[in-house]
């Protein structure tokens, strides 16, 4: 059985314990923000003791909680009076950067209801100064940016999940149709022999045998996919070594019918060989007049 890691977040508001869960749930941990400490005892007994996907759980407690905040240092205790493993990750920054975030996001903090956004921070790091003597660790967020924060959680908290796989997910589309706003990677493959040209091949799909063969006979089509093939390769391995679960690459041609589906279904194939999470899409086809898709199958969209 897995080793079993629960891990408390707390710390000042503002200084990021949010986005650190949301990292630790793209890890892989089984994630609860804002746990009234009272009931984190009772919590971390029934994941411990779980034979479950909760081997790894991280949970977020703080001054959010009001009066049932106080519980957390008798909550502490009892987690280690049970002798469950458990680590406490204290997050703060100063208090220029605190009242900078809030006066960027226009939330109000939680303890100046009636006072200035300053005045809540320092009461608050009063109220928070005997958690923080009990914490594990303490992360000053101040300076810190989004890639280091990732970097450390893969290297303290990533070795719970070495083999969880990074999604990757291709498609096609249209330019014609507009640039997709969620891939991080748009590829253009407008350069590449256009099969619309040719009257047999005009409706028919870049999945049919016959049209990729057309495409893929011209030595830019031979060249551009070696050096693809190179890239992707280069690109997709690192992104997953510094943490990324997600990674969209979104391959356009003129209308989204022959080329970006010649190139998203190829590379797909090639991409398949090394990772297992791959996902195949053709946001556009659809939109085209289809007389032949697929070697077997037909269909008429007229």
């Amino acid at each position: 059985m897995e080793r079993f890691r629960f891990v408390i977040i707390t710390g000042m508001s503002g200084a990021g314990k949010t986005n650190f869960l949301q990292k630790l749930e793209d890890m892989g941990y089984y994630c609860v923000d804002n746990l009234p400490p009272v009931l984190i005892a009772r919590f971390a007994d029934l994941c411990w003791k779980s034979t479950s996907n909760t081997r790894h759980v991280a949970v977020v407690t703080d001054i959010r909680g009001g009066s049932f905040f106080d519980a957390l240092p008798q909550a502490l205790n009892e987690l280690k009076r049970r002798g469950i493993p458990h680590e406490v990750v204290f997050l703060e920054a100063s208090d220029e950067a605190l009242v900078r975030r809030y006066m960027e996001t226009r939330r109000q903090h939680p303890l100046a209801k009636t006072m200035r956004i300053q005045e809540g921070i320092q009461a608050e790091r009063k109220v928070l100064a005997g958690v923080r003597t009990q914490s594990d660790i303490i992360i000053d967020t101040t300076a810190m940016k989004t890639e280091e924060l990732q970097e450390y959680l893969t290297s303290r908290f990533g070795a719970v999940d070495k083999k969880r796989e990074m999604q990757i997910t291709l498609f096609s589309f249209g330019f014609k149709y507009g640039i997709p706003i969620d891939a991080d990677m748009v590829i253009d493959v407008r350069f590449l022999k256009n099969p619309f040209y040719v009257e047999k091949y005009k409706h028919w799909t870049g999945r049919v045998t016959e049209v990729g063969r057309y495409i893929s006979d011209s030595p830019v089509t031979k060249e551009f996919l070696e050096k693809l093939y190179d890239f992707m390769d280069f690109t997709v391995n690192h992104f997953r070594d510094a943490g990324k679960t997600q990674f969209t690459i979104a391959i356009g041609c003129t209308g989204g019918m022959h080329r970006s589906v010649f190139v998203t279904e190829t590379l797909g194939v090639h991409l398949k060989e090394q990772h297992a999470h791959v996902n195949v899409e053709h946001r556009d086809l659809h939109r085209n007049r289809i007389e032949k898709d697929v070697d077997d199958q037909t269909e008429e969209n007229r």
